[in-house]
């Protein structure tokens, strides 16, 4: 579904990741881990035409995505969810999942979709007038996951859904995105709870400056020494 062959991506002339390659298929379920500035969000940035890569390429169900706005490429069916939530704060909840559906055309659609949402998160059902403004960091997070699959989306990205969030709440998140899974959706996860991540996938890879170091299933990554050496204290 998702292919993305040898990229290499500069900010002001320095590359940022280098000859980057890998592949989510549909159904699946894959994490690229690794820690701060390793380039998983500047991974994302250019799958969805923020950045363009300077060589490589990158496909969504055969398509180039390279030279597409962000715009066309969610058109696509490829939805990121990014670290920073962008939650329009002063709208209510029920606003902010409206607004992820922009591109639906079909009431009865938008009123299942938000419904099923509601049934993800039975928190934000609760909150549903309330501004985005005055939800715990945890509940915005599930409102900035809703709001992405409001648009439907055939490929959801998500760019360290856990970040800043208490234990308890990365539980609740990671929870989620298995379910999502177990739903059929497909994902392509970046994070730095490098365990957690790797549980829950089918794949991973290890990206550590700007280059995948190793991939594999899941449980094979954390069988390994660098792995368990470099980011499980092992």
């Amino acid at each position: 579904m998702l292919v993305v062959q040898n990229i290499e991506v500069r900010y002001s002339g320095l590359p940022v990741i280098q000859d980057v390659s890998l592949e989510v298929k549909k159904g699946e379920l894959v994490s690229v881990v690794g820690g701060n500035g390793a380039g998983k969000s500047t991974l994302f940035k250019a799958i969805m035409g923020v950045l363009r890569p300077s060589r490589g390429g990158i496909t969504f169900q055969g398509r180039g995505l390279p030279g597409l706005t962000t715009a066309a490429i969610v058109r696509l069916g490829v939805v990121s969810i990014p670290q920073d939530r962008k939650l329009f704060r002063p709208l209510s909840v029920e606003e902010n999942l409206h607004l992820g559906a922009y591109i639906l055309k079909d009431p009865r659609q938008i009123r299942t979709l938000q419904e099923e949402v509601f049934t993800l998160f039975p928190r934000l059902k609760e909150r549903r007038d309330q501004p985005a403004a005055t939800l715990s960091g945890g509940e915005q997070q599930m409102l900035a996951i809703g709001r992405g699959l409001m648009a439907d989306p055939r490929l959801l990205l998500l760019d360290e859904p856990s970040l800043g969030l208490a234990p308890l709440l990365v539980d609740e998140v990671f929870r989620v995105v298995k379910k999502l899974k177990e739903r059929g959706m497909t994902i392509l996860l970046v994070e730095q709870n490098v365990r957690e991540a790797l549980e829950i996938c089918g794949r991973g890879y290890i990206l550590q400056t700007g280059r995948i170091i190793q991939e594999g299933t899941g449980a094979e990554l954390l069988q390994s020494n660098a792995v368990r050496k470099a980011f499980l204290g092992l």
